[in-house]
């Protein structure tokens, strides 16, 4: 029998296509309890590496012979091993090429739909971490919102598709990834926009959105509107889209709402989640597409593996968007809170330019799941 690899690509389509996989995740229990590749038709066996140094014999009845496999670790190399020895044994098997650590890297870009006079909005779903980011187009231009730190796939993708990136914008200073934002702004000259509120320890040159603020891509008037929306930080702001797309940042997700405690102020900002939700955002029109920066489970995935909603939907589907007595609200948000994101405050400073961490130091101060939003 054979193995091969799988890349982070292949299995994102699996995982869009709801196709049938058994992973057999060979990392440690706690790294696998606390992350890993979900799927809405995958398998999931958890054996750690070193159970199985002296072979595979006492798990091969436990893997299907049905379904594709798929092992599955941190960095590739334990994979490698466990693979070659499945395959000696009579199975057909693949290992997840640069494991763990390129599932949590790799973007998948969906078209999300057209814009007034021909432009395009795309969304960049990072299913290893639950990260949404954009590109609007427009004539030839493009902005970016909320990147990553994986910069080459929006500066690859604006160039395969012959666009030139002028903004990029963070919705606000982000806790939990690492932003792509002022590195892309410096590799392609682009403006680099940032909420004034979030930004005050910055020790960068940027430009600040305030509310009302109107950036125009391309020459057919593609607006991106700015509309403050505290509760998640103190400076978070949405964006209008062409008068038809919600990017609402941190502050609502399809299926939850943001967590307003990353500054260590939840009892302070919850008042102005609550307004940003229940307040400002009532005013807007119920066709709005929301488009979050972020997903918390794989069924928040669209067929085409996207994550939007409309506006009008979420407040009828989200309980975080119906809960009249502002006290019970209170509650729900400062006593559901998830477990901190892993060295979020590093994070913090990194996007504030205080510290600049290497390729590697980045990679492992974000792995783990997303943790963005109040369960």
């Amino acid at each position: 029998m054979t193995f091969n690899s799988m890349t982070a690509a292949e299995v994102s389509k699996k995982v869009i296509n709801k196709t049938d996989l058994f992973i057999l995740d060979v990392r440690n229990e706690n790294d696998f309890t606390d992350w890993k590749i979900e799927g809405e038709n995958f398998i999931f066996r958890n054996v750690p590496y070193f159970n199985l140094l002296d072979g595979v014999e006492e798990i091969i009845d436990q893997i299907p012979t049905n379904k594709e496999i798929l092992v599955v670790c941190a960095k590739e190399g334990s994979s490698v091993m466990v693979a070659e020895m499945l395959s000696e044994a009579g199975l057909d098997v693949s290992y997840l090429k640069g494991g763990m650590k390129a599932w949590s890297e790799h973007l998948e870009p969906v078209k999300i739909g057209d814009l007034t006079d021909g432009g395009e909005i795309y969304q960049f779903v990072r299913l290893g971490k639950g990260c949404l980011s954009y590109m609007v187009i427009s004539n030839g231009e493009a902005a970016v919102i909320d990147s990553t730190r994986m910069i080459d796939a929006y500066i690859d993708f604006a160039d395969r598709i012959g666009v030139k990136i002028i903004h990029v914008l963070d919705t606000h200073l982000h806790a939990d990834h690492i932003s792509g934002g002022r590195r892309i702004a410096e590799r392609t000259n682009a403006t680099y926009w940032l909420p004034p509120k979030d930004a005050t320890e910055v020790t960068f040159e940027y430009q600040p959105l305030a509310s009302g603020k109107v950036l125009t891509i391309g020459h057919t008037a593609i607006d991106i509107h700015s509309l403050y929306s505290p509760g998640h930080t103190i400076g978070s702001t949405s964006f209008v889209v062409d008068g038809k797309y919600l990017l609402s940042g941190d502050i609502l997700f399809i299926d939850s709402i943001g967590r307003p405690d990353l500054a260590g102020l939840a009892e302070d900002w919850v008042g102005d989640l609550r307004e940003t939700l229940y307040s400002r955002y009532r005013e807007l029109s119920d066709e709005l597409i929301v488009l979050p920066s972020h997903f918390m489970i794989i069924a928040e995935l669209n067929e085409d593996g996207s994550v939007a909603k409309k506006l009008g939907t979420l407040f009828v589907e989200n309980h975080g968007l119906n809960i009249e007595d502002e006290a019970e609200f209170r509650e729900l948000v400062t006593g559901n809170l998830p477990p901190q994101p892993n060295a979020y405050q590093e994070i913090r400073e990194t996007n504030l330019g205080k510290i600049e961490p290497d390729v590697e130091k980045q990679r492992e101060m974000e792995i783990g799941p997303n943790r963005c939003a109040v369960r």
